[in-house]
């Protein structure tokens, strides 16, 4: 009973700080992303003093022996897709996991995106595609995908497939799409896909980070393991010299995404493990809004 408890609270307070996110995807700063939408073909009309030469229906003008136009209507729905690193690098943190962080952030979205009818598809990944669905509308699907956000991936293969993931994306989506990717971009390869992504697609680049990325704390040397190479290294952590360049490596890489992701059109967004993620994402659209 009190685990039922428990989960009905989490579910509650989701529920809520997703209907912050929704009002901040309607109230301009989400309505930005609807720029550059497609418009669809819905009909023909007689032509009318003044319309444009160039919107002539030809063929159903030779038909009919009269001029008509081409009528199209914005596509105003917005297609919201998620993609979720669950790989093993994301088991990492200080305060909390990167994991716990990403699928809140996931959760949250999705529940957003449902909120303004939007929608909603995803790829999860680890080593591997663990899951991928097209967007779609509804509460069943919705449960769904919160349900695959949450699942425990019995996979405990090393590396990270967020190239493929990417790949996977741009063949799912069949119109231009907002698609948030939520990882700590810990993988390579991923260049070329995420550009191809960008060129079609809104893309919101939401990075996962922790304390530990710059500062590490002082315990001697401390024997440290990459979890997606299972290689490991003793390191002096005690050092003045090694925590200098420890913080300026990670601040080069931060730098290199980050410019990536700008010479790409995608928007970067960093989320730290110790931040509120409702609270975050709520600054993230103001501030993809105002951009």
């Amino acid at each position: 009973m009190q685990k039922q408890n428990s989960l009905a609270k989490r579910a509650y307070l989701l529920h809520l700080n997703s209907l912050t996110i929704a009002n901040g995807m309607k109230s301009g700063s989400f309505k930005s992303l609807y720029k550059g939408q497609g418009i669809d073909f819905s009909g023909v009309r007689d032509y009318l003093s003044g319309d444009d030469v160039r919107t002539i229906d030809w063929n159903v003008t030779s038909r009919m022996a009269k001029p008509y136009v081409k009528v199209f209507e914005e596509d105003k729905e917005l297609d919201v897709f998620i993609i979720l690193d669950k790989s093993l690098s994301m088991e990492t943190g200080s305060i909390r996991t990167r994991m716990d962080c990403a699928v809140e952030c996931a959760s949250l979205l999705s529940m957003a995106a449902s909120i303004i009818s939007s929608p909603t598809g995803a790829v999860l990944f680890s080593s591997e595609i663990e899951f991928s669905c097209t967007p779609a509308t509804g509460k069943k699907h919705l449960y769904s995908l919160l349900s695959r956000y949450e699942k425990q991936l019995n996979t405990k293969q090393k590396g990270s497939a967020l190239d493929s993931a990417l790949i996977v994306a741009e063949k799912l989506l069949r119109k231009r799409s907002l698609v948030i990717i939520i990882s700590d971009f810990r993988s390579k390869g991923w260049e070329r896909p995420f550009a191809s992504l960008c060129h079609k697609n809104d893309v919101i680049a939401l990075r996962i980070t922790d304390s530990s990325d710059t500062i590490l704390p002082v315990l001697g040397s401390v024997t440290f393991t990459d979890p997606e190479t299972s290689f490991s290294e003793s390191l002096p952590t005690h050092s003045k010299k090694f925590a200098r360049a420890w913080r300026e490596y990670n601040e080069q890489k931060t730098d290199a995404w980050t410019h990536e992701c700008l010479r790409r059109g995608a928007f970067p967004f960093t989320l730290n493990t110790a931040s509120d993620a409702a609270t975050e994402l709520c600054k993230l659209f103001y501030k993809r809004g105002a951009s």
